[in-house]
């Protein structure tokens, strides 16, 4: 009986031990579109080598530049194909209010995928201290 609930024990720990986490990744992304399609990429590769990761992409100041419906990377192409690829696959992309109002930028130019947030920092912080996110700047 003893044996018994050892070896019950032991088939416990090593299914938990098994069992993967879900990893929540923050993208913190305030560069402009110079460096956007390396960014995309980096979090393209992310999802292939983790297709369960949970990315959230938290973009301010210049980094909200590639999620504009008009944006384009320095050989022309937009940036639309691969902001609805990835957020097809569960990424989300966070704009933030402030740099909108500062700059001027109605909310209507931003591509369909982008979600405003009040602040990107403090949104960035949300992420970290409130639900676990690894913070990742690429």
């Amino acid at each position: 009986m003893r044996q018994a609930f050892i070896a019950f024990l032991l088939a416990v720990a090593a299914s938990f031990a098994g069992a993967q986490q879900v990893v929540k990744a923050v993208y913190h992304v305030n560069t402009g579109v110079e460096t956007s399609a390396a960014i995309l990429a980096n979090i393209t590769n992310h999802l292939n080598a983790d297709p369960k990761a949970k990315i959230v992409v938290v973009t301010h100041g210049p980094g909200i530049d590639f999620l504009l419906s008009d944006a384009k990377d320095s050989k022309g192409r937009e940036f639309s194909g691969p902001v609805s690829a990835l957020a097809a696959r569960g990424v989300v992309f966070d704009v933030c209010n402030n740099t909108l109002s500062t700059r001027n930028i109605d909310a209507g130019r931003l591509l369909m995928e982008a979600k405003v947030v009040p602040s990107g920092v403090a949104e960035v912080a949300r992420l970290q201290a409130q639900e676990g996110y690894v913070y990742l700047k690429p």
